[in-house]
């Protein structure tokens, strides 16, 4: 139900601005500052989103948790939605996203409220917590193999990894 109140409430917002500031301003500077918040917003959403990439980019060669470059670049693609959609309501929210100490502050947030299991790259557990219900085996190994034809065996019918 809140759902539908925000999809509802939103554009409402937004026509009561429109109406506001076109009032306040006219309809062409109105428009005006339509294309330049949209224009601006996607300069700053590529310069922030290649920031969060870098930042992705070095948790991952540092094989540290990627959850939170991760979550600035969502918040970041969402923002450059919101600036990209027309409005003085979407827009003040899109910027607010831009900001890198709000990111931070809606990420810890989040934090208390979602909790990471564990994470993995590359076959090989880079993160885990504690967790009483996770059943791992420590004695399983993970790995890759490949049937071998005997013809591209050198002792025939042999692994080589016993003796006779």
């Amino acid at each position: 139900m809140w759902l539908f109140a925000f999809f509802v409430a939103v554009p409402v917002i937004e026509i009561a601005l429109f109406i506001q500031v076109g009032g306040f301003l006219g309809l062409f500077p109105t428009l005006a500052i339509v294309i330049l918040t949209a224009v601006l917003g996607s300069y700053l959403v590529k310069q922030q989103g290649a920031i969060a990439m870098s930042q992705l980019r070095s948790s991952f060669g540092e094989l540290r948790d990627p959850s939170e470059p991760l979550a600035h670049g969502a918040m970041i693609l969402f923002s450059g939605a919101l600036l990209l959609t027309p409005g003085f309501f979407t827009d003040a929210f899109g910027f607010l996203l831009l900001v890198p100490a709000f990111r931070a502050f809606a990420f810890k947030e989040l934090q208390k409220r979602v909790s990471v299991q564990s994470f993995s790259m590359g076959g090989s557990a880079g993160f885990q917590t504690q967790n009483p219900r996770q059943t791992h085996d420590p004695d399983v190994i993970d790995g890759e193999w490949e049937p071998v034809s005997s013809e591209d065996s050198e002792n025939n019918g042999t692994s080589g990894w016993t003796r006779h």
